[in-house]
């Protein structure tokens, strides 16, 4: 079923599309992902690092002007943190909504990239076996909260690893998947209440909603799919209660001072867990004061691949 013969879904896809980008300049990433884009084009068309022009701006400057040119990006609330000077670069960090955020800027002053990278550090693959936690306490029904929104495609990589130690587990640990307390992909702010409202008041369809879901991301089909009661869902959307379930997943988000999707938490710590099922499975298996004998089962090393689908990927620690 398509959003086509859906016409009260496709209105509301729209309604969200459109507020989506009534936001985008209160949204410090999308200006920032465009200008970085640009700058990388820059890049590759002039065959390497921006050059230095023979004039290099001082530190103040370049911080200044930093904040400047972000300001006007986003709408402003930035704020300059430090300013150091690297072989090729000025290395600027600044603050905006409570994060830290490192910025690079030719010596001159006149290119702006976002980030930067050593081409032999990137190169190593990461490895989805990642150390014991050693800060995450024991108990004896441990909580794992995966916070993640509904189409980065690094949140969806990790819900299809955490799902399976989900179902594993079962009740031997409380496992949630919950939501970050900001969007940046369109779909979000109408995909985060549908999936609030089914797990809070269809539970029983939560999990096979997300699997298939994360197949395609075709939201109406597997609605119908899965048998969600769209009276029900439909009902959470309208009397507030959705706003209510994502608010509480916000506050939580907020105080555990999550700041990418996705983000493991056990015990109230943030989990290194890798993206695979057993990863997952491992890391809160961990926080077991006697781990159950579901804990002994035998699931997927491989790294699910990020986006829509259930391929297989190379492990990665990115988030949106």
């Amino acid at each position: 079923m398509s959003e086509e013969t859906n016409p009260e879904l496709k209105k509301k896809d729209d309604e969200a599309l459109a507020k989506f980008f009534s936001k985008c300049k209160e949204n410090f990433w999308m200006p920032i992902a465009i200008v970085m884009t640009l700058a990388v084009v820059f890049l590759i068309v002039n065959g390497g690092v921006p050059g230095i022009t023979g004039n290099v701006i001082s530190e103040s400057s370049a911080g200044e002007q930093m904040v400047t040119f972000l300001n006007e990006k986003t709408g402003g609330g930035v704020s300059l943190v430090s300013v150091e000077k690297q072989e090729s670069f000025y290395k600027i960090t600044v603050s905006y909504q409570r994060q830290n955020i490192p910025v690079y800027m030719s010596l001159d002053g006149n290119y702006f990239i976002q980030g930067i990278e050593e081409i032999e550090s990137s190169a190593s693959p990461v490895s989805d076996a990642q150390p014991s936690d050693s800060n995450i306490p024991k108990s004896d029904k441990p909580v794992a909260e995966l916070f993640i929104m509904t189409h980065c495609p690094y949140g969806t990589q990790a819900e299809k690893g955490f799902i399976p130690a989900m179902k594993t587990l079962g009740d031997s640990a409380d496992m949630t998947i919950r939501f970050v307390h900001y969007f940046l992909h369109a779909p979000e702010e109408l995909e985060t209440p549908r999936q609030v409202c089914i797990r809070e008041e269809q539970p029983d369809n939560f999990l096979p909603y997300l699997e298939c879901f994360l197949e395609e991301g075709d939201s109406p089909s597997c609605l119908i799919e899965t048998n969600v009661d769209l009276d029900l869902m439909q009902t959470c959307l309208d009397n507030g209660n959705a706003d209510k379930y994502y608010a509480e997943d916000s506050v939580l988000s907020e105080n555990y001072g999550v700041r990418g999707s996705p983000t493991l938490i056990i015990n109230g710590q943030q989990s290194t867990a890798g993206r695979s099922a057993a990863s997952y499975l491992a890391g809160i298996c961990d926080a077991f004061n006697n781990a159950p004998d579901a804990c002994n089962d035998e699931l997927s090393s491989a790294s699910p691949s990020p986006g829509f689908g259930y391929q297989e990927g190379e492990a990665t620690t990115a988030q949106c």
